[in-house]
Formats: structure tokens, C-alpha cells, sequence
């Protein structure tokens, strides 16, 4: 399943990495529910692995119901 619900709004990989970097990747995997519950809201998060450069490689969590984010850089 490519494109997920986040905040009311259906997102690509690419949306999702650029909710969480705050501009969009050179290139982003496929979304993938992450084994946690947000921080802010204990709503659902979810994860993605995106490229924000040609040398660095990030994994950027987003909650699907509140603003919350996080990188694993």
C-alpha cells in the first residue's frame, strides 16, 4: 500500500517525507506503519525512509492524527 491517510489527507511517500523534513526528498520507500503510538496524542505513527540529499539517508516518523514528527538521522 503505497499512499496513507495522515491528518485527514491521503499522502504519497514523497508528501509524508516532506511533512517530516519540511521539503521534498530526491527519492522516498514505501510508507510502513511503525511500531510505536505518538508521544502527543497516542495516535497511530507511521514510517519513512526517505533521501533529503545524495549522501544522507533518513528515517522520519509522523503520527496520522497531530503534528508530530521525528527523524532517526
Amino acid at each position: 500500500m503505497e499512499n496513507r491517510v495522515v491528518q485527514g489527507r491521503m499522502v504519497t511517500p514523497e508528501r509524508l517525507a516532506e511533512l517530516i523534513e519540511g521539503e521534498r526528498p530526491m527519492e522516498a520507500d514505501a510508507i510502513e506503519d511503525a511500531d510505536r503510538e505518538c508521544p502527543q496524542c497516542g495516535g497511530s505513527v507511521l514510517q519513512v525512509g526517505y533521501m533529503p540529499s545524495v549522501t544522507e539517508f533518513v528515517v522520519g516518523y509522523k503520527c496520522q492524527d497531530c503534528d508530530w514528527a521525528e527523524t532517526d538521522r
